[in-house]
Order: structure tokens, then C-alpha cells, then sequence
């Protein structure tokens, strides 16, 4: 049996963590005691025999000492951002055979991966199509619009049905060597490919058994303190300190090295770092989202 490949995608600028990404990228930001890119790796690899992929392009050399040490079959270097078509066709294009799970390398979430590589596989076989999607329950960002046989049928603002079950793309999903054959070269948003699927008869499936996992977006401020402390708690701890950063889950701090506290100074609801500090609003000091 062929290896399932696995791409985190790590090219991202970081820019709404900036200047804590002006030296690092986004994907290797500490969350507690493991980067995102660490984090999604173990996850992947729980799955089984997988080979993992990164693409990398905004301080790509950090990403590929870190893919090398944590034995990534290869990290990508993208001159330009090829969008989330280009690597994965770019992939299929250079070989790699065994069906592609794809995961975002700004996202802390708790997903079962191996049960939903499990059911994309069997759910595409029964309908015909080659992809699956993971979907979340987020109203904020609710865009899917899901059909009764579980299927993409649009997305709001962009094309299809406004009808049907709304849901968030989590960013996780499958595709099968047929699908992956169908990306046409020089494709930049993903958005178009499903479209183009549906078009065919071959909407994406939609995969709705895991809509209230944890998923966060560790790309903004905000965000970085929920991963934060859903690390922590899933560590069952309250406290983390390390040479890169040190967490407090009851005075909801974050201290990335280099930042300044004064010898008499209590830090709370913060993030700070070199030359930064963040403050953590009420609503997002809560915990989790």
C-alpha cells in the first residue's frame, strides 16, 4: 500500500503577528511547547505510514531546517506563493502517489485525522468524487453551503447554492490521485478547482462528523492566546516556561523571549514580546474558542 502524503501548508507572511513573525514564520511560533508545524507533523503521523510536505516561502529556510529535523520527506520552496492548487498539483506533478491530506500550518484544532481520512475515503468512493473537506461549526465565518447528501454545494459570496447546511472550511481535506490529476496546471485558488468539480458531477464531500472540535486560528493575536491555552489545558497544566517563551493560564500571559518586564511588574492579558505587547481582550481571555 502507497504512502498517504501530507502537505501543511507553511508559506504564509504572518503579517497580522507581526513584528513577533519578523524573525520567525508564522508555522514555527511556539504555541506552549511545540510549534504549529510540530504539532500538525505528530497529528499527521498518528494517522500511520504517511509521508510529509511542507511549502514554505516567507523565511523558507527556517521551514526547511525544520522540516529536515523533523524528518519531512521535503519542504517546497515557493519563489512566488503558488495559493493551495499550485503545491498540491505541484506535488501529484512530481510523482508522489497515495491520495494528499492537506492541513493549514496556522491552525491548533484536535481533529481526529485518521477517522476523517478513513470516512473521505469511503464517503468519495460511494459518490464518485475525489475530495473531501472537514468542515466546523464557526459562525463567524459559516460560508459553506452543504446539500442533504453531504456534498459542497457552494460557497457564500463566491459560487453555487445559497441554500443548504451552513458550515466553516477547517482547512483540513483529502484528495485522491484522480482528483489531484484534475488540477490544471497554473491553478491558484482552490475554490475554482471545487467549483469546477461540482460543475462535473463530482461535488466534494463534505465531512460534518467533526463540526465541534477544537479549531483555532493561531494567525492573529487573539487566536495565538486560544491555541495557547488549549494547549495548555490539553497538557493539564497551567504554567509553561521555556528559553522561547513562558504562559500563564491565570494571569493570561504570553512572554516570547525578549520581552521586557520591569523587576516589580505584574503581566496580565498580554502577549509581549521583542519590542511588542499585545493586550488579550476580555472576550478572547476566556479560553478557548
Amino acid at each position: 500500500m502507497e504512502k498517504l502524503n501530507v502537505l501543511i501548508l507553511a508559506a504564509g507572511l504572518g503579517t497580522r503577528l507581526r513584528p513577533l513573525t519578523n524573525d520567525i514564520p508564522k508555522p514555527l511560533v511556539s504555541v506552549v511547547d511545540k510549534s504549529i508545524l510540530e504539532q500538525q507533523a505528530l497529528k499527521a503521523c498518528a494517522i500511520g505510514d504517511v509521508r510529509l510536505h511542507a511549502n514554505a516561502h516567507y523565511l523558507a529556510e527556517q521551514v526547511v531546517a525544520e522540516g529536515n529535523r523533523l524528518g519531512f520527506e521535503k519542504v517546497w520552496v515557493e519563489p512566488e506563493i503558488l495559493g493551495t492548487a499550485g503545491p498540491l498539483k505541484r506535488i501529484y506533478n512530481e510523482g508522489y502517489r497515495g491520495g494528499l491530506l492537506v492541513m493549514n500550518g496556522d491552525a491548533y484544532c484536535g481533529f481526529d485525522l485518521k477517522a476523517f481520512v478513513e470516512n473521505a475515503k469511503a464517503q468519495c468512493a460511494k459518490t464518485g468524487s475525489g475530495v473531501a473537506l472537514l468542515a466546523v461549526d464557526f459562525p463567524k465565518v459559516n460560508t459553506f453551503r452543504v446539500s442533504a447528501d453531504g456534498r459542497l454545494a457552494g460557497v457564500a459570496g463566491r459560487f453555487g447554492s445559497e441554500e443548504g447546511v451552513s458550515a466553516t472550511f477547517s482547512g483540513v481535506s483529502w484528495y485522491s490521485d484522480e482528483a489531484l490529476s484534475r488540477i490544471k496546471d497554473g491553478e491558484f485558488d482552490i475554490r475554482e478547482f471545487w467549483k469546477q468539480e461540482i460543475a462535473a458531477g463530482r461535488a466534494p464531500f463534505v465531512d460534518m462528523s467533526q463540526l465541534h472540535a477544537t479549531w483555532i486560528d493561531m494567525g492573529s493575536p487573539e487566536g495565538l492566546w486560544n491555541a495557547c491555552a488549549a494547549r495548555l489545558q490539553e497538557l493539564n497544566i497551567s504554567h509553561f516556561k521555556s528559553d522561547e517563551v513562558e504562559i500563564d493560564a491565570e494571569k493570561k500571559f504570553v512572554l516570547f523571549a525578549g520581552a521586557e518586564v520591569a523587576a516589580d511588574e505584574i503581566v496580565e492579558k498580554e502577549i509581549r514580546g521583542k519590542g511588542f505587547a499585545w493586550k488579550i481582550d476580555e472576550e478572547c481571555a476566556g479560553g478557548a474558542q
